[in-house]
């Protein structure tokens, strides 16, 4: 169940999404609230696990990290023991940037982010070396054409 946030709550992650390099005092001004009551307002966001740290974006494309991959995967096995195992051996393979597991004709959908065709050929086999996967097909994103966008806090 969705924890209950007041109108103030709701503000801060709205403008916290859109705006995470604003100082304190800043995003204390934009939300109406004084710095003091902002702070405890985010310690406790933080501590009930609603806002989950301050990241920076970093350009792919800057980082000659051209191709995009969502790597589609399904395997026979469902146990606990090979869920776990195979979230650890995917974890270990720092170009897929996000998992999931997923329902329908397939059991898992990552997103990879690497240099080139030849960058997504050595992540594909670390994947299918050393775990037992039927089947594995990559879908090639030619653009972007919407990504991180906030979440829409007021649902």
């Amino acid at each position: 169940m969705a924890e209950k946030f007041d109108h103030i709550d709701l503000r801060i992650l709205e403008v916290s999404q859109k705006h995470g390099a604003l100082s304190q005092r800043e995003l204390a001004d934009r939300v109406g609230l004084s710095q003091n009551a902002l702070w405890r307002r985010l310690k406790r966001l933080e501590e009930d696990g609603v806002l989950l740290g301050v990241h920076r974006r970093v350009s792919a494309k800057k980082l000659g990290l051209d191709l995009t991959v969502f790597v589609m995967v399904r395997t026979r096995t469902h146990s606990d023991e090979w869920i776990e195992a195979f979230r650890a051996h995917v974890s270990r393979i720092p170009q897929v940037v996000e998992m999931h597991r997923i329902g329908g004709d397939w059991d898992y959908m990552l997103k990879v982010v690497t240099r080139g065709m030849s960058g997504y050929d050595k992540t594909y086999k670390q994947l299918t070396t050393g775990i037992e996967l039927e089947t594995v097909t990559g879908f090639f994103s030619m653009e972007t054409m919407l990504e991180d966008r906030p979440l829409d806090v007021y649902g």
